[in-house]
């Protein structure tokens, strides 16, 4: 028998967590932090729904935190299996999951110094020393390449061309009236995004798990050098900062990268460029570790031979490099993490500058419901921050170029090269957008679809 539990990123975009069981044997495919609204957020306390050390392997698409950032309490739990993920996405998770336990601990911290949590004392979810034990059971593997997660299935990756090491993974089960084949999208990324490759094509399969974040629209036509040019020099004409909340792996690259090629072909001018982010900065190193995984089109097309390059970029590492930036007045983008405005020193730079009417906020990627950045989106008067309200007085602006998530042409797109599916599923996206991929998916390649809730389960072999 074999069985699919959808135990998050249903109905949501956060908390992707699927569990696959085979004759027995317990596969899940991602681990993620919920995030966003307060009844989501609180999932995160939930004992997990069958016993952690029941479960025999993890499979993981990609390290962002809606992904992976529940593994470290997963192996607090009892989980002692393998964590088996692309090479890039091992080197990348120990900075992820690191960041997220020491955002954890300091918020909870701030919350017990100025009392405003109703719990006494606030703890947080897991500390770094669940990330260490987690860490020592990651498995980096070659995509392309077949593995055994469990004992009757065989899996391998494929880029996804999300982020750098992210794949869609192919999953195929043996046993009586089998094979069973199985396709977990992750997350999938756009065509002719700056930095990363295509998304490659999916094999056939009889099950397909599809992520839906932006299933009920299309991106605008976009041109991300331009679009970042444009914003860029508005943002210096008014005189002030731009703040730039970003994911500090894969978002936070891509805009250096676009920024230093538009400044070294002379089409902004060079200021202060702010990288305030630890995590980012040793990200960057694993970039460059990773070189084949780029796509450099937009600089060459620019004739700039290593954009990737930060002599002019400032690397803010401690508390007090970044409290410096501070001080400066005038024009400058600062790129921080969170990139939601969840946490992290994004917030101290929004707390400081959203008064002021020169600054300018760039939001660069998806904001889900009941986070910071979709507020302000949604033109919020005020930002609660740190227990505080803080007035919104500075200009937001959208880049959507740079979202990492194909939309619903791009996803159909990237779907309408396999056969049909015996059975699909829509998941990681708000009610909304998994109805508008179905209806996408149904009127173009005449699909039909389901959108699970959390907790529902799937018998594979009847359907």
């Amino acid at each position: 028998m074999t069985t699919l539990r959808f135990l998050g990123a249903a109905g949501t975009v956060s908390g992707s967590r699927h569990l696959l069981e085979h004759d027995g044997q317990r596969i899940l495919v991602d681990c993620g932090l919920f995030q966003g609204e307060k009844r989501l957020r609180e999932r995160n306390w939930d004992r997990f729904p069958v016993p952690a050390d029941t479960i025999d392997a993890v499979v993981l698409t990609h390290g962002h935190i809606d992904h992976s950032g529940w593994l470290p309490r997963l192996t607090r739990d009892g989980f002692r299996g393998p964590i088996l993920t692309s090479r890039a996405t091992a080197d990348l998770l120990g900075l992820l999951l690191y960041d997220s336990a020491k955002c954890q601990g300091e918020d909870a911290d701030y919350a017990n110094r100025k009392g405003f949590s109703k719990h006494q004392p606030a703890l947080p979810l897991y500390d770094e020393r669940d990330v260490e034990r987690t860490l020592r059971l990651v498995k980096p593997l070659d995509r392309e390449t077949w593995f055994a997660p469990a004992k009757g299935c065989r899996a391998r990756f494929h880029d996804a061309g999300h982020m750098l090491g992210s794949s869609f993974v192919e999953v195929e089960c043996s046993g009586v009236g089998l094979p069973l084949r199985l396709v977990f999208s992750g997350d999938v990324g756009r065509y002719d995004a700056p930095l990363y490759n295509d998304p490659v094509p999916p094999p056939p399969c009889d099950i397909l798990v599809c992520e839906s974040t932006y299933g009920d629209r299309d991106h605008p036509a976009s041109r991300p050098l331009d679009e970042l040019e444009a914003v860029t020099k508005e943002a210096i004409q008014r005189g002030g900062m731009m703040l730039v909340a970003s994911f500090a792996i894969g978002r936070c690259q891509q805009l250096v990268y676009l920024l230093r090629t538009l400044m070294a072909a002379g089409r902004l001018p060079e200021i202060p460029v702010w990288v305030d982010s630890p995590m980012a900065v040793e990200a960057t190193e694993v970039f460059r570790r990773h070189v084949e995984e780029h796509d450099f089109t937009e600089a060459r097309m620019q004739g700039v031979s290593d954009s990737m390059a930060s002599p002019w970029v400032r690397m803010a590492k401690t508390a007090e490099e970044s409290k410096a930036i501070n001080a400066h007045d005038g024009a400058g983008i600062v790129i921080a993490s969170s990139g939601m405005m969840n946490g992290g020193r994004i917030l101290h730079h929004l707390a400081r500058r959203l008064p002021d009417p020169r600054t300018t906020v760039l939001v660069a990627g998806f904001q889900a419901i009941g986070t910071r950045g979709r507020a302000l989106v949604d033109g919020a008067q005020f930002l609660q921050i740190h227990g505080r309200d803080v007035p919104v007085r500075a200009a937001v602006r959208r880049v959507d170029a740079l979202s990492g998530h194909g939309d619903r042409k791009e996803i159909g797109r990237w779907l309408s090269t396999m056969p049909p599916p015996r059975r699909v599923f829509l998941v990681h996206g708000e009610p909304p957008a998994a109805r508008g991929m179905a209806d996408h998916l149904r009127t173009t390649l005449g699909w039909n679809a389901t959108i699970p809730a959390i907790g529902d389960s799937f018998d594979l072999t009847t359907t």
